[in-house]
């Protein structure tokens, strides 16, 4: 029988860079190179270099290298019959442009990090709590945007409604805080406009919207009536407090002798014993006030009717502002306006200027004065006007109770206190009053 041959085993002999000659088929697409990596063409002039010639390195290829072709072997060539290996020009990497350098952070996204200088030394003062807190806004109080936070269960905001966001800003405006005590005089040349109820009010809406103590005096020297707008808890009087003014040393020795609202007005009342023929003099206000400043924030005096009393020097040298009372009616207005003429000529017009007049309704209905007239000529002369509407609460002549009245005047009030509230002392003092 014939012997088969032997397998002769094909070694592929190493080739020789040449360049592709023109005509020759592309690579295969999986197979070929990005454009960026790809050699340049040679123009077809150039002669081919000798494959042996290639091989051996001379002085022009130590200078300039040639690019080395790989062969790559196609898949199941290790089982299958050997293959002629294919040609694939190797990539050439030329040399890469210089690239500046970054700070970057990997765990960002490769995005180069700017740092910059703080505009300020850091502190703790930064760590404040509207910085830091995210607070929810107040829900709605009243009308239908209250019901309907409610009904969604709070899903639904609607938002604070105008009227709420001008209350607001009043409770802002009353609440400012005060550099020591700060006296407010109550004063009217006529009988029978409301002073002692527009001090009340006032007072009551002070000590309701403030956490500091708030007291009324009565000044009046004729028996006046501040003491019955409060319930009463203390028969004692300004007369009771001047006797034992040198021993009293905290805060609950004087609320011995002071009624309170429940809207924590406290009301230091007048004498009101007949015998008592002894007037209440500016000495003894002088001396009512050094005790009760110490412990008082603010301090409301209903003086009496009238300015030429025995305690009214006193009530006008201390006081910080004054609120001036008057009718919707030709002899109150003109009453009014005689007082400020009174207090320019006497040397008074510091506290004209900071006067607040106070327009008070006695009855309910339209009244035939023009109040838009008579309110121009009281803010030609003061700071500011304020109308308080009739409400049947304060007609009773009993006493006060600010959950009581209406809407509408309880809003007169609040106005009425932030006006006076905004002529406060700044901490660093801006009266011509000093104390």
């Amino acid at each position: 029988m014939p012997v088969a041959p032997e397998p002769v085993a094909v070694v592929p002999e190493p080739v020789a860079v040449v360049q592709a000659p023109e005509g020759l088929p592309e690579p295969a697409p999986d197979l070929e190179p990005s454009p960026e990596s790809c050699p340049e063409p040679v123009p077809d002039t150039e002669p081919v270099p000798d494959p042996e010639a290639a091989t051996v390195p001379g002085p022009e290829a130590a200078t300039v290298p040639e690019p080395v072709s790989e062969v790559v072997p196609l898949p199941g060539s290790e089982r299958g019959p050997a293959t002629e290996p294919i040609e694939v020009p190797a990539p050439v990497h030329e040399p890469a442009a210089p690239v500046e350098t970054h700070d970057v952070d990997v765990m960002r996204d490769q995005v180069p990090r700017v740092t910059t200088a703080p505009d300020h030394q850091p502190s703790n003062l930064d760590l404040a709590s509207g910085v830091l807190v995210r607070r929810s806004r107040r829900a709605p109080s009243r009308g239908w945007r209250r019901g309907v936070h409610r009904l969604t269960g709070g899903l639904f905001d609607p938002g604070m409604s105008s009227e709420d966001a001008d209350h607001d800003d009043l409770v802002a405006r009353i609440r400012q805080p005060i550099s020591g005590d700060y006296r407010i005089a109550v004063l009217s040349l006529k009988g029978g406009v409301g002073k002692t109820t527009t001090t009340v009010g006032l007072g009551s809406t002070f000590a309701s919207m403030r956490g500091d103590c708030v007291i009324a005096v009565d000044a009046n020297p004729d028996f006046g009536t501040l003491a019955q707008r409060v319930p009463e808890q203390t028969q004692s009087t300004v007369r009771d407090l001047i006797a034992v003014a040198d021993r009293i040393e905290r805060y609950s020795d004087v609320r011995a002798h002071t009624s309170q609202a429940p809207s924590r007005l406290e009301v230091l009342a007048s004498e009101r014993d007949p015998a008592v023929s002894e007037a209440f003099s500016e000495d003894d206000y002088r001396r009512v006030i050094d005790v009760l400043q110490v412990y008082y924030n603010i301090i409301l005096t209903d003086c009496g009717t009238g300015i030429m009393h025995s305690a009214m020097g006193g009530v006008l040298d201390l006081a910080n502002a004054l609120v001036l009372v008057g009718s919707p009616a030709v002899d109150g207005a003109r009453s009014a306006a005689a007082t400020l003429d009174w207090l320019e000529h006497h040397g008074y017009s510091d506290l004209v200027d900071r006067t607040v007049v106070v327009i008070s309704s006695p009855r309910p209905g339209n009244s035939s004065i023009d109040l838009d007239a008579l309110t121009e000529h009281f803010l030609a002369r003061c700071r500011a006007v304020q109308v308080v509407p009739f409400d049947e609460h304060l007609a009773e002549g009993a006493e006060i109770d600010l959950n009581l009245l209406r809407p509408t005047t309880r809003r007169a009030f609040a106005e009425l206190a932030a006006m006076v509230a905004d002529d406060f002392p700044r901490l660093t003092g801006r009266h011509a009053v000093q104390w």
